[in-house]
């Protein structure tokens, strides 16, 4: 039996993202993250409302995503709550995402964070303001 079956699918949701813009397209994408986090995570200590995705040097990063550290897993490292985490996403998604961004009125935030597999995923969107 798969361990994944008593966690929860759902991390976090950015209902805010949802009331204050229209969403024309989504994406899913891999984060990079550290042990503390994804331990965090599982505790469900995220949180979306703030957070953008910035498209820099062909690259995806998330910016504004809290994590809350757990004391009793992060004590011998010095954690950074809203650190800006590395998105993974095909090249092909990235230079559809910097088309649709350059639009005017265009941005792209984050929806939805869940499990898939063991790993946590990040549903993004191109949204109009």
């Amino acid at each position: 039996m798969s361990q994944n079956k008593s966690l929860p699918a759902t991390i976090a949701q950015n209902r805010r993202a949802r009331h204050e813009y229209f969403i024309e397209e989504k994406f899913e994408a891999g984060l990079v993250l550290h042990g503390w986090e994804v331990k965090s995570l599982r505790a469900g200590k995220c949180n979306l409302t703030d957070a953008y995705v910035l498209l820099k040097n062909d690259e995806a990063w998330i910016i504004g995503v809290h994590i809350t550290p757990l004391l009793a897993t992060s004590t011998h490292v010095v954690a950074d709550p809203t650190r800006t985490r590395k998105l993974l996403l095909k090249r092909r998604e990235i230079g559809h995402l910097i088309g649709d961004i350059q639009q005017k009125g265009h941005t792209c935030v984050p929806l939805s964070m869940y499990w898939v597999n063991g790993r946590a995923k990040l549903e993004i969107a191109v949204v109009k303001g």
